[in-house]
């Protein structure tokens, strides 16, 4: 608890010590590994940085680092398969992440899409939650004021819930627009917006009294979306935004229907998730292309990155 209470500090005085600098705050972060190709990265409150990959590894970069090195493997308690959205969230002490049969398989191609639970500190496993039939993917999660998970379904276009102590994920609706859904976040009242990376349109999902899904409100949006993927509250109702499609991060601000954005950078490539760390915002470079383009199928790709892009807000 000590050295977390030193590195919380010594974060908390290089943030301090930055303020009002144009340029990004903290260092882009290398994956020591090969092979990585991340969906998703989050970050806790002290400032450390963590992404999935499709190989079932969790990587982690402390407070201020610009490396970040394998922390959780797959084995057989944890069972991780292909690893898409990870959510750190410091209130209940855990990291969780949407584990998913591996598309670009062998490895980690079989088993069931499921929630999981890590402790935030340690890396101790806490609990897993598999999706229900029909298969599933489990994209990327969010967490409810009352400590509820929510989870993103992306090939059947149904969202989750995971009450907090509950065992079993609840459905809390489903609908033919959300096939393709990614990322979902609240904003600061509640209300629960979701991104669908197929259709490229951002959606207002309202919420009925006793929890289930109800109407889905499209949002105007200031410019057209490109694979619209991770989605991060920054604070009230504004949010940071990946689109892997186009290779940009934005912030979203939304009042009513109608989205304001504002791009803080269009020059990325594979670029599927984003979080914010003090004022820098930390996007994805995955090297997906790897993967799916056959005549770079079986070479190496440049290393997987982090990159630091200063956060400014209209």
């Amino acid at each position: 608890m000590r050295n977390a209470y030193i590195a919380t500090l010594a974060f908390a005085f290089l943030l301090s010590s930055c303020v009002g600098s144009k340029k990004a705050l903290l260092p882009d972060i290398q994956i020591m590994d090969t092979g990585v190709f991340p969906e998703s990265i989050t970050s806790s409150a002290n400032g450390t940085v963590y992404a999935g990959s499709t190989k079932g590894v969790v990587y982690r970069a402390l407070p201020g680092s610009a490396q970040a090195t394998a922390w959780i493997t797959h084995n057989d308690q944890n069972g991780m398969l292909s690893i898409l959205g990870v959510l750190a969230d410091d209130k209940s002490n855990t990291l969780w992440l949407c584990s998913a049969p591996n598309f670009f398989g062998p490895e980690l191609s079989k088993g069931t899409s499921a929630l999981k639970a890590f402790d935030l500190q340690s890396g101790r496993f806490k609990g897993s939650f598999d999706l229900p039939p029909p298969a599933s993917v489990c994209n990327d999660i969010t967490i409810e004021a009352d400590g509820s998970a929510y989870i993103s379904d992306t090939s059947n276009g149904r969202i989750f819930r995971l009450r907090s102590g509950s065992r079993t994920l609840d459905l809390v609706g489903s609908d033919p627009l959300l096939v393709g859904i990614d990322g979902l976040a609240f904003s600061e009242s509640g209300a629960l917006y979701v991104n669908n990376v197929r259709t490229n349109i951002l959606y207002h999902v309202v919420l009925k009294p006793d929890g289930s899904m109800g109407s889905l409100t499209p949002l105007k949006i200031s410019y057209k979306l490109g694979g619209p993927d991770g989605l991060r509250r920054i604070r009230g109702s504004t949010f940071i935004q990946a689109e892997s499609g186009i290779g940009r991060v934005s912030t979203l601000s939304i009042d009513g229907d109608k989205t304001l954005m504002s791009v803080l950078r269009d020059d990325l490539e594979s670029s599927p998730g984003a979080t914010l760390v003090g004022t820098t915002v930390y996007v994805v470079k995955s090297n997906i292309k790897y993967l799916t383009q056959p005549d770079l199928k079986g070479k190496e790709p440049p290393p997987a990155m982090l990159l630091a892009v200063p956060l400014s807000l209209p």
